[in-house]
């Protein structure tokens, strides 16, 4: 079916749904302060902005035509972005596994919240902790359990040089030090 005949909403909520899905039989872990931030974010919507624009929609419902009212119009865009965020931030908090890498006992290796420095052959040293899909941010130094340095990096200890292939190629890296918690 060519574009012109689908709806907008319809494209935008595929899109989101296939960009931010977990790889089949993988679990949705998660920090507690991630775990939170979504809680506090699906809170925010449901109980400050959501019922703002559902006001102003009803005010401007009011005003007779709606085909050109732009209050109307645009606020009912915005609900269905709303919508879709509260329906994605529901199923993420209902799949979630909550990890407290303050309890991790093994603190010599590397696994889900540790906080990793490592050295590239070029011998530039970056630091990242490992977090959830949902919390991964690169200029944060927060990355995804599921991205390649991370993956090469699980179960590594202080010295040992892992090989990590992503897309630009193969890299190796040196585990320089690793910590949990803050």
């Amino acid at each position: 079916m060519s574009k012109a005949f689908t709806k907008e909403t319809d494209a935008d909520t595929d899109d989101q749904d296939e960009a931010d899905a977990l790889p089949a039989h993988q679990k949705n872990y998660m920090t507690p302060q991630g775990f939170a931030a979504l809680q506090t974010e699906l809170r925010r919507l449901m109980h400050d902005e959501r019922p703002k624009v559902v006001e102003v929609v009803s005010w401007a419902a009011g005003n007779g035509d709606r085909s050109e009212n732009g209050d109307y119009i645009y606020g009912k865009k915005r609900l269905r972005e709303i919508d879709r965020r509260v329906r994605y931030l529901t199923k993420r908090i209902e799949s979630a596994e909550v990890v407290d890498p303050q309890r991790q006992q093994n603190l010599q290796q590397v696994f889900f919240g540790a906080t990793v420095t490592y050295a590239r052959e070029d011998g530039a040293e970056q630091t990242v902790a490992i977090v959830g899909l949902d919390e991964a941010d690169l200029e944060a130094g927060k990355i995804s359990w599921l991205s390649p340095v991370a993956r090469a990096l699980m179960k590594a200890h202080v010295g040992d040089t892992v090989e990590c292939r992503t897309p630009a190629g193969k890299d190796v890296l040196e585990v320089l030090a690793i910590r949990y918690g803050a």
